[in-house]
C-alpha cells in the first residue's frame, strides 16, 4: 500500500493540473476518448462530423457557383444544403441533451477523485500523524500549529501536509511555466535575429550587384 504522505502529494499533483488545464478542456477530452471508444454514442458522433463536413463542401460549392448563370446548378446544392443542415441539425439535438449528462458526471466524478479525496482523507486520517518532529526543534506554538486540527502534539497532520505539498506543487509549477516562456522568447529572439541577418546579407549581395555592374 502506498505511503499516505506519497499520496497527499501525488493528489495535490492532479488538482493542480485539473486548475491549470481547466475543467472545460478537460471535459472536452474526457468526451472525444469516450466518443472514439465503442460506446453507444460513436456512430452518432461519427455521422454527425460527417454531414458538418457535407454541409461546409455544399456550403462551398453553392458559393463558388453563380445562383444566376447556373441557377439549376445552384438550385440543387441548395436542396442539398439544405437536406444536410436539416439532418444535422437533428443529429446534433440528439447528441445535446447526453452529453450535457456526460459532462455532469465526469464533472462530479473528477471533483470526487480529487477535491472530494482530499477532504476524505483529512477527515479520515486528521488525528494520523504524517510523521514526527524531532522534541525540542521548534517551539510549542509551532508544535501546536503542525499538528492542528487534532494531530498528536509533536507531529504534522495531514492538513498542514497537504498545504505544504500544495505549495511546494504551485511553486515548481510556476517555476516551469516561467522556464518555458524563456525558452520561447529566446527561441523567438533567436529566429528574428537570423531574419535580419539573412536580410542584411542578402542586401549586402544585392548592393555588390549593382556596384560591378
Amino acid at each position: 500500500m502506498p505511503s499516505l504522505l506519497v499520496v497527499v502529494f501525488i493528489l495535490q499533483i492532479l488538482i493542480h493540473l485539473v486548475n491549470t488545464v481547466g475543467a472545460n478542456a478537460i471535459n472536452e477530452l474526457l468526451w472525444t476518448l469516450y466518443n472514439k471508444l465503442p460506446t453507444p454514442t460513436h456512430n452518432s458522433v461519427q455521422e454527425s462530423n460527417r454531414l458538418r463536413t457535407e454541409v461546409l463542401r455544399l456550403k462551398r460549392e453553392m458559393n463558388a457557383t453563380s445562383s444566376q448563370d447556373e441557377f439549376a446548378k445552384w438550385a440543387k446544392l441548395r436542396r442539398q444544403h439544405d437536406k444536410a443542415v436539416a439532418q444535422y441539425d437533428e443529429k446534433a439535438n440528439s447528441l445535446k441533451s447526453f452529453r450535457s449528462s456526460f459532462i455532469q458526471a465526469a464533472t462530479a466524478l473528477r471533483w470526487l477523485g480529487t477535491n472530494g479525496l482530499r477532504f476524505f482523507l483529512q477527515f479520515w486520517f486528521a488525528r494520523r500523524p504524517m510523521f514526527w518532529i524531532p522534541a525540542g526543534w521548534m517551539p510549542g506554538y509551532v508544535e501546536f500549529l503542525m499538528a492542528f486540527p487534532r494531530a498528536p502534539r509533536g507531529s504534522v497532520s495531514i492538513q498542514i501536509w497537504g498545504i505544504a505539498c500544495a505549495t511546494v506543487v504551485q511553486m515548481v509549477g510556476a517555476a516551469v511555466a516561467a522556464a518555458l516562456v524563456l525558452v520561447k522568447q529566446r527561441r523567438d529572439g533567436a529566429g528574428r535575429e537570423k531574419e535580419k541577418t539573412g536580410m542584411k546579407v542578402d542586401s549586402g549581395g544585392r548592393a555588390r550587384e549593382k556596384k560591378d555592374l
